[in-house]
């Protein structure tokens, strides 16, 4: 049987200790001893964020709270030498939660969402605020199932010019069907931006607006893709070429 990898937040009280009982959170309790029905002696994994993993052994269960002892501490890095920062276009429905939950499995390093003109996703600051924190969700259970043990982080969502004025390091790649690179005639670097538009694509005015702030078109082939695939394949592509599934 797996064994159960829980998050437990680096800022939590008190912090993991080696052969310390520590409370789990109460999502986390939740999830352990209502849904997993797990009992004292089972065995679960606790991770931080910290690129470590911890070996835990659950020692008392409640109605509310799951406490266990840390066994051991173990370095754990399955991180990509690739920082690939994806700016995704928000997008109705589930999609967006799949472009999450997938692109954290293929390593991505940071995320942000984008409004731009073709967005029909409408939030006010109560609801964003709340989809923030649902899209953090869907990033640390990916974690969870994939086996990293650090977390990406889920930025503010921000305008398409906002996040252009920003400062960035590395390459800034948007996809285009008639650019001449492909990702296999990229420059190598550490860091990549990856752009991505919503359903129906970046108007003109945007496009024009990558253009000024030197974002590099790199195409994926003949096809045009949906958003949430072209994503998807192009982190594989800076992966396949450049970083861990070369």
């Amino acid at each position: 049987m797996r064994i159960p990898r829980i998050y437990h937040p680096i800022a939590a009280e008190p912090a993991l200790q080696v052969q310390q009982p520590v409370e789990l959170s109460a999502e986390a309790s939740n999830h352990v001893g209502r849904v997993l029905r797990l009992q004292p002696g089972a065995l679960v994994e606790l991770f931080t964020g910290d690129n470590h993993r911890y070996p835990a052994e659950i020692i008392a269960v409640t109605k509310k709270v799951v406490t266990v002892k840390v066994l051991e501490q173990i370095s754990a890095n399955v991180e990509s030498p690739l920082a690939i920062h994806l700016a995704q276009g928000i997008s109705k429905g589930d999609r967006m939660d799949f472009v999450l939950q997938k692109s954290v499995e293929l390593g991505v390093h940071s995320i942000t969402p984008l409004f731009t003109e073709r967005c029909n996703v409408k939030l006010n600051a109560e609801r964003l605020a709340k989809k923030q924190e649902q899209w953090q969700k869907i990033v640390i259970s990916a974690c969870e199932q994939c086996g990293r043990n650090t977390v990406p982080q889920v930025m503010p969502a921000l305008t398409l010019n906002e996040w252009l004025n920003t400062q960035r390091q590395g390459l800034t790649l948007t996809l285009e069907p008639t650019a001449q690179d492909s990702f296999k005639q990229l420059p190598a670097h550490n860091t990549y931006h990856l752009l991505i538009g919503p359903e129906g694509g970046f108007s003109e005015h945007e496009v024009q607006l990558t253009q000024q702030h030197h974002c590099h078109p790199v195409q994926l082939g003949p096809r045009v893709l949906r958003t949430e695939t072209a994503a998807l394949a192009a982190i594989t592509a800076l992966q396949s070429n450049f970083g861990d599934l070369a």
